[in-house]
């Protein structure tokens, strides 16, 4: 699997449809501008191979966003990823703080994924009451959302994949199958992706069944920070308040927590975003 992607599939004999997600470009460039511990990164990558997983699922126009709001070592995650599967995501960590494993770098997390497509967006809490996210994932799926799915995630410095087995609505699958499916969804590792991984390794997984291939679908990093989103920041801090940072630093500069791009503010252009006509700037950084 040399480009990232996602590949959708379904099982011929089983009310069963899939997704295996691969990145690798977009995932380095997601790191670039943060310096994450080992286990913060992998929790970073599980997240977005998670993310994506959930936005190919849904026919929708919008975004999905999974947040995360730790109370020990990690602070807050946050992915999203656009129905075109334009992912963006970002975690921070408590200056100092470190942890073993999930559990102590999440302690009692809030975990919420948010629909968003169009004017009532959907939210969904996700307790954090397994090790693991993709386990955590999965009691969501069949709690919450009464379909029951596999869900498996890996990460490392240079890739973030995953799997995504789901039961069709209303059509159950018969135990022993579906136990089945699920350990060999289980035994998904990082080295699976090493070299042309993509259609190979789901036929490699599920060996035993028929598998109908979908066209892949192609995944990238894009930041949809822009100046015009950060002046009408400034705008809702208020004048006074804007004024008042720029004589003490000389001018404002705002660096997005997302893809790291710096913009920097001067009295020009503060007179200008609060003058009655203002002309904005260019838009994304990829």
């Amino acid at each position: 699997m040399s480009a990232d992607s996602i590949i959708p599939f379904a099982f011929e004999a089983l009310p069963v449809r899939g997704a295996l997600i691969y990145m690798s470009r977009s995932w380095r460039r997601m790191q670039r501008d943060h310096s994450y511990d080992e286990l913060t990164g992998e929790t970073l990558g599980h997240a977005a191979a998670a993310t994506g997983l959930i936005a190919q699922s849904l026919k929708f126009d919008g975004s999905v966003t999974l947040q995360l709001q730790g109370s020990n070592a990690l602070q807050i995650l946050v992915m999203q990823c656009t129905n075109d599967l334009d992912l963006r995501g970002m975690a921070v960590v408590r200056p100092g703080a470190r942890a073993a494993n999930f559990t102590e770098l999440v302690g009692k997390a809030h975990c919420a994924i948010t629909v968003d497509a169009g004017e009532r967006p959907y939210q969904g809490i996700v307790a954090i009451d397994a090790d693991s996210l993709a386990s955590s994932l999965e009691h969501y799926f069949e709690r919450s959302v009464q379909v029951p799915s596999h869900v498996a995630l890996v990460a490392n410095e240079t890739i973030a994949g995953g799997l995504l087995l789901q039961q069709m609505p209303g059509q159950p699958v018969e135990e022993d199958d579906w136990n089945r499916l699920g350990f060999l969804a289980k035994t998904l590792g990082s080295t699976d992706f090493d070299g042309d991984a993509g259609i190979g390794l789901i036929r490699k997984l599920f060996a035993e069944d028929d598998i109908r291939v979908h066209a892949p679908r192609s995944v990238n990093f894009l930041c949809r920070c822009s100046t015009r989103k950060v002046e009408d920041v400034l705008k809702m801090l208020g004048e006074q308040e804007s004024r008042s940072t720029l004589k003490e630093q000389g001018q404002i500069e705002v660096i997005c927590e997302y893809c790291g791009a710096r913009r920097s503010f001067d009295a020009v252009d503060v007179s200008r975003i609060f003058s009655e006509n203002t002309v904005s700037g260019p838009d994304s950084v990829q």
